[in-house]
């Protein structure tokens, strides 16, 4: 991960969710965290040269939630704009000299941490960027090399970068079988889902830690 960053986007208002003014999807309880922390611990998780959070509607609250998390943050004060504006501020904000930016979404806590340093191997070989794919759809992260920052800078709207990795052939992928790349929250019924999930993951995990201290016999 040399010389690359990590982009949280968390500037939306969550309308659909719950909306500006009221406890959105990003700060709602995912298994006794809210779910923006649970994102970020995720991008700390990985050797990034640093962790930025672009902050919008909710930028108090959301620094609020992350006080002591290794990150720093950076307001898109024209987040109503959309996706973009996040997406500019963020990497106007990244290190000089930065290799490429992971780019994760604050409303998808699923993302396993461990496929960055492949996306982003993917993305400096591909030149431009890499995404995960599972059951034949792209996900996020999105790796983006270093060419790829002056188009990201010229985006405007709410549609992101998805208009400029239609059809690349410089856009490289990364398949998994891990649907956290895809399940991201826009409703309290995909709150819910995400919550059953993380405690699956959670099990699975101490499980796995167990076993290998010999506390649980190997299936």
């Amino acid at each position: 991960m040399d010389g690359w960053s990590a982009l949280v986007l968390a500037g939306g208002a969550g309308r659909r969710f719950g909306g500006e003014g009221r406890a959105g999807k990003l700060l709602a309880d995912l298994d006794g965290a809210p779910v923006i922390q649970r994102v970020v611990e995720g991008a700390c998780h990985v050797p990034f040269v640093e962790v930025v959070v672009v902050t919008g509607a909710d930028n108090s609250r959301v620094c609020a939630a992350l006080a002591g998390q290794p990150c720093r943050f950076v307001h898109a004060s024209d987040w109503a704009e959309g996706m973009a504006a996040s997406l500019r501020a963020g990497i106007k904000a990244m290190a000089p000299g930065a290799s490429g930016a992971c780019v994760f979404l604050g409303d998808m806590p699923l993302v396993p941490p461990s496929i960055c340093p492949a996306l982003a191997e993917a993305a400096e070989r591909a030149g431009y960027a890499a995404r995960p794919r599972c059951e034949g759809k792209p996900g996020h992260p999105v790796a983006f090399a270093r060419a790829a920052f002056a188009d990201l800078l010229a985006l405007e709207g709410d549609r992101g970068a998805t208009g400029l990795l239609a059809g690349r052939a410089d856009l490289a992928y990364i398949d998994t079988a891990d649907r956290g790349v895809l399940l991201d929250i826009d409703t309290p019924d995909d709150l819910r889902a995400a919550a059953w999930a993380w405690k699956a993951c959670a099990t699975s995990a101490t499980s796995d830690r167990a076993t290998s201290r010999g506390a649980l016999p190997k299936p």
